[in-house]
């Protein structure tokens, strides 16, 4: 059986009046919570008891929020007067028509930089026109010599880099020619060109095979040597083809 028509009045009964409060408030904060949450909209809800007890929606200091910002739109509303719709659409016309000029005059300003539409223009607006493009034009020359001398300093950055990575590279591969020619030269034949006397400290030094060509090509250019100084020192002295076959046989 469904429930009665409840009429609207105050309840006089005080017991009965606290039960619809009680009930009424908490039905209330709770619709008012749903539809916050539902609608993803702002509620403030301000409750006073009879007995001056004070019930809010939220909890939080947010309803001062609210309670701010509903005065500032009272007060904006308050400050712009009630215009009719047909006063309205007639300034919005009137708005529109003053953008459309505007943006002729942008068109037509456009067209004039281009070369275009020149006919209209009289002596004074020509002198105009042309003292605008020539301070266009010195900008633009401006920036182009601004971005060509940081252009050009980068490249001479670069051009040094180069140089010094060329001549880290020559310095190597001399480095390298070097190491190739002293691998191609028998064993001590460096210290030999160097230091003559030292085939003796070489034998020491050097295994059995290596010893005996060092000494077998020491012997042959020391003999040579010795001859042909002797022969130059003394035009009597007679070389004999015994005297060439000292040493090791040939």
């Amino acid at each position: 059986m469904g429930r009665g028509k409840i009429e609207i009045k105050r309840i006089e009964n005080n017991t009965n009046r606290q039960v619809t409060f009680c009930k009424r408030r908490n039905g209330l904060l709770k619709k008012a919570y749903e539809l916050s949450v539902l609608c993803d909209s702002e509620v403030a809800v301000i409750v006073f008891s009879n007995r001056g007890r004070l019930y809010q929606f939220p909890l939080d200091s947010s309803v001062k929020e609210t309670i701010e910002r509903y005065k500032n739109k009272m007060r904006e509303d308050q400050a712009t007067p009630n215009i009719p719709h047909e006063i309205r659409a007639e300034q919005y016309q009137q708005e529109c028509k003053k953008l459309r000029q505007q943006i002729q005059m942008l068109q037509d300003a456009n067209r004039h930089l281009l070369g275009e539409g020149l006919g209209s223009l009289n002596v004074k607006e020509m002198k105009q026109l042309e003292s605008r493009l020539e301070r266009g034009i010195s900008k633009i020359r401006n920036r182009k010599h601004e971005m060509i001398l940081a252009e050009t300093d980068g490249l001479e950055k670069r051009g040094v880099l180069l140089e010094q990575e060329n001549a880290y590279m020559r310095a190597k591969i001399k480095e390298n020619e070097k190491l190739q020619e002293l691998s191609m030269m028998p064993p001590g034949a460096e210290l030999s060109m160097m230091m003559p006397g030292a085939g003796s400290e070489l034998n020491m030094m050097m295994p059995n095979s290596q010893e005996f060509a060092f000494q077998t090509y020491y012997s042959r250019h020391l003999l040579q040597f010795n001859v042909m100084e002797g022969v130059s020192s003394d035009p009597d002295y007679v070389v004999h083809d015994k005297d060439l076959r000292l040493g090791y046989d040939y």
